[in-house]
């Protein structure tokens, strides 16, 4: 078997197509585009990166775009200012705070202090308890591409087997909870799990979010799986590398995901479908 290649960038562009669409019936219906600002705190490289990709598909896709960026030196009280102003700001139906935040501010308070109507990175612990309760509303960015990608395999998930590995907040855990949404029967790995590989072995659906270079194994993949590879590392030469080992991996799995061009392009839909939505949320749009 080789496996057919799940390719984000496709995919994540006929999607923009779609939101784009969306945008031009709402600007004909007299309502504003939506509109998404990003806080970037400091200069951290790969932030940079991904800030600059979000303002450019909202460039193509007709939203109004935001970027504040503010210096590392930021105070606490300085920067809960600011998330506290764009909550109140009405042309701006969603943001989010570019994370890692520096070493002295307390990221949870400032995702707590998000209003959960503007959270579009689907971090608040509000929009997680609706996920949680079988009552999405929106959703954390990753596992909501990752979604989209299965749904374009055609697999039905009720009844499958899926295996998580990673326990993170913002994936690992908010993943799982898509996947039991999905019908799925979950596994979730984590770094007391014993057998890691036997949990992999069992899976019809594979998603790796750990940040270890070749962590998954190609007799790993049960025969036919779909393998979903959210890890990403940049070497010291400045390749990126995913968690499985794609060819071997593509050996055995119907489906699997390349590092770059998979799951990334489709985080950044997802953003950008999260704040549709919560502008679509938006009774008085004036």
């Amino acid at each position: 078997m080789t496996a057919q290649v799940l390719d984000g960038k496709a995919i994540a562009a006929a999607c923009r197509r779609d939101i784009r669409q969306a945008v031009q019936r709402r600007l004909g219906a007299g309502l504003r585009p939506p509109g998404l600002a990003v806080v970037l705190v400091g200069d951290d490289a790969a932030s940079e990166v991904y800030v600059n990709a979000k303002a450019r598909d909202c460039r193509q896709v007709g939203f109004h775009s935001v970027v504040e960026r503010i210096a590392a030196t930021v105070a606490q009280e300085a920067l809960e200012a600011r998330i506290l102003a764009l909550n109140a700001d009405t042309s701006i139906h969603g943001f989010l705070v570019q994370l890692p935040l520096p070493e002295h501010i307390d990221a949870n308070r400032i995702i707590d202090l998000i209003d959960p109507a503007k959270d579009v990175d689907g971090f608040h612990p509000y929009n997680i308890g609706r996920l949680a309760l079988r009552r999405p509303a929106l959703r954390s960015c990753t596992p909501m591409g990752v979604m989209l990608l299965l749904d374009r395999t055609g697999m039905e998930c009720r009844g499958a087997q899926a295996t998580v590995i990673s326990a993170s907040n913002h994936i690992g855990r908010p993943m799982s909870l898509e996947l039991l949404q999905a019908g799925c029967t979950v596994t979730v790995t984590h770094r007391f799990t014993r057998d890691v590989a036997a949990a992999a072995r069992q899976a019809d659906i594979l998603i790796s979010a750990v940040g270890k270079p070749g962590l998954v194994q190609g007799d790993w993949i049960k025969p036919g799986a779909v393998v979903i590879d959210v890890g990403i590392t940049r070497d010291e030469r400045g390749k990126l590398h995913g968690d499985v080992d794609f060819d071997a991996a593509a050996k055995a799995a119907a489906w699997i995901t390349p590092v770059p061009g998979g799951v990334g392009p489709m985080t950044r839909v997802a953003l950008l479908l999260n704040t549709l939505q919560a502008a679509d949320e938006v009774l008085d749009d004036g």
